[in-house]
């Protein structure tokens, strides 16, 4: 069916995607900075269910290591999916942000997810599909993640920007906005804050990295072909965007 990269493929939200588009049919090339055992069960898990998939170590605040990872052989072959998925998040509070702090948030999650983009985008295909993770924090802020919510902003209005040049070569740009999910964000929470979370959330769940990866399923194949610079917030109704 064609080639996908997963950014931050490893784990979390990142490593249900790249199943899952093994599982749509695509052969998966996945990064990952530091998860490296688990990254490599993602290839294990992948070339188990019959395609192929490669794990490419690249810390995607370094622009030599994501010129490297840009030079892989299978790019070669042309790029259908680009999911851009990595990214940080330190819990600091508004006020005592530092302008290092959020000068290293931004390199990762933003000018890290721009340089993946412009490494590799020479190979992708004209009905090439991207789809960004963000997060309902790029819209309505968070008062312990600012340099987070800044980041995830900006990469949303980038995206925006990216697909209204795009489109006339057939690529779409999307972004999925995920709220509470499963992963190691959450990890530290006491059964005291899960119960908090859930109880913030309409359908009154934490949403896990298979809901994250079906809508990126969605938007990687031909049932979204008129969807492009959109947001789509998966958050169980924590926060609904007008």
């Amino acid at each position: 069916m064609g080639v996908a990269l997963v950014t931050g493929g490893g784990r979390g939200i990142g490593a249900a995607v790249s199943l899952k588009l093994a599982r749509d049919g695509y052969d998966v090339m996945l990064t990952y900075n530091t998860s490296s055992k688990s990254a490599e069960l993602v290839v294990e898990e992948i070339r188990a269910i019959g395609r192929d998939a490669v794990a490419l170590n690249c810390d995607c605040e370094d622009s030599r290591e994501i010129a490297l990872m840009g030079t892989h052989p299978w790019f070669q072959h042309g790029l259908d999916v680009l999911v851009l998925n990595h990214g940080r998040y330190d819990r600091v509070l508004a006020e005592k942000l530092s302008i290092n702090q959020l000068r290293k948030t931004m390199n990762v999650n933003f000018e890290g997810s721009f340089l993946v983009w412009e490494t590799i985008r020479e190979y992708l295909h004209n009905n090439a599909r991207i789809i960004v993770i963000g997060s309902q924090l790029g819209t309505r802020g968070s008062p312990h993640g600012a340099d987070y919510a800044a980041s995830k902003a900006a990469l949303e209005v980038w995206s925006k920007s990216l697909a209204m040049r795009v489109g006339q070569t057939g690529q779409r740009v999307n972004i999925v906005a995920p709220g509470f999910v499963d992963t190691d964000i959450l990890a530290g929470d006491s059964a005291e804050k899960r119960k908090l979370r859930e109880s913030m959330v309409p359908l009154a769940r934490i949403g896990t990295p298979t809901d994250i990866a079906h809508t990126v399923s969605f938007l990687a194949n031909e049932n979204s072909s008129y969807v492009t610079g959109a947001v789509i917030h998966v958050n169980g109704g924590l926060y609904l965007p007008r």
